[in-house]
């Protein structure tokens, strides 16, 4: 039983946590941002942490990280190819948890009907 769980763990090695699948989700929908970009759109995000999350997708080749040479230095992140592949489940991802909220407001409106 443990062998067909494997591929489910590697996901989960690379998406979980709070902030990664949100850093995700904000690069598919933008194609490339600056580091101050991401941090304005996720304010909760320390800098730290966004510095630390960017770096472990980017090892697992999930983002890009373009730097140009110019003063200032002007750093940019994208969605590698292989990223890209995780757009579908970033959409399924966004879909089940709007239709949970939903079904979570249902659920506290019937009990405070009862």
């Amino acid at each position: 039983m443990k062998d067909t769980c494997i591929g489910v763990e590697a996901a989960l090695d690379i998406i979980v946590g709070k902030w990664k699948p949100i850093i995700l989700f904000h690069l598919m929908e933008n194609k490339k941002m600056r580091f101050s970009e991401l941090k304005r759109a996720i304010p909760r995000i320390t800098q730290k942490m966004l510095t630390s999350q960017l770096r472990e997708l980017e090892h697992h080749d999930i983002i890009n990280r373009k730097v140009y040479s110019q003063v200032p230095p002007k750093v940019e992140y994208s969605l590698t190819d292989y990223g890209q592949e995780m757009i579908p489940i970033l959409k399924l991802m966004q879909e089940w948890g709007t239709s949970h909220i939903q079904h979570l407001q249902a659920i506290h409106k019937e009990k405070r009907e009862e």
